[in-house]
């Protein structure tokens, strides 16, 4: 995609990146600074993504900006797909009457980013001075470190429901917590997340309401 970019001429290339790139990072919120270990191939290919865009921008003079998403939800996100985000998990077992499946004990927190700022963020990166981001990566995530248990209470209330969840054994190469410092992004793209995290699951499970998903 670099090379093509580069051969027909675009300016810039915003990259889709991810949190996952930090491995378990011992600093929270965790700035971009912070020292790369990625724990599961998924992370390493996102690492070695933002390399070849750094080559690029340093060998050939591609504009590029690699936004590190962290855990992004909304609307349309499906829970059948092969590796289905727990958020759409939680609701399609919820509404079904079933019982959600956390791995370990619940506690493992994550920074959800809600779409529409996703979106803002792309916008933004695609836009801002080269002098300010051009060979750069940024955090996007919602700004706001919340627990899967946190997560399931929020929803049982949204829907009106009580099941509770069935725990089962952690996954291995699964980051312990994840939240994001947006200082970066703040000074330099101007994101800063819109959305609330209960209004952006209740947004989600309208959707879903409206899908009969």
């Amino acid at each position: 995609m670099l090379d093509a970019a580069h051969r027909l001429g675009a300016r810039r290339v915003v990259q889709a990146s991810s949190s996952s790139v930090y491995g378990g990072a011992d600093v929270r919120p965790t700035p971009e600074s912070t020292p790369l270990l990625p724990r599961s191939p998924y992370a390493v290919t996102k690492l070695v993504g933002e390399h070849y865009a750094r080559v690029f921008a340093e060998l050939h003079g591609l504009e590029t900006v690699a936004l590190r998403y962290f855990n992004v939800y909304g609307p349309r996100q499906r829970p059948d797909a092969a590796y289905a985000a727990v958020i759409p998990l939680f609701i399609s077992a919820l509404r079904a009457g079933t019982s959600p499946q956390i791995h370990g004990d619940g506690h493992q927190s994550r920074d959800f980013a809600f779409v529409s700022d996703v979106v803002a963020a792309n916008l933004a990166a695609a836009t801002a001075p080269a002098e300010v981001c051009s060979g750069r990566a940024y955090n996007i995530a919602g700004g706001r470190e919340q627990s899967l248990v946190e997560l399931l209470a929020v929803l049982q209330q949204i829907l009106g429901v009580e099941t509770e969840a069935v725990h089962v054994a952690p996954r291995a190469g699964d980051v312990r917590h994840s939240s994001a410092d947006l200082s970066a992004a703040a000074a330099d793209l101007g994101y800063v997340p819109s959305v609330s995290f209960e209004d952006g699951l209740a947004r989600t499970v309208e959707h879903f309401v409206a899908a009969g998903a």
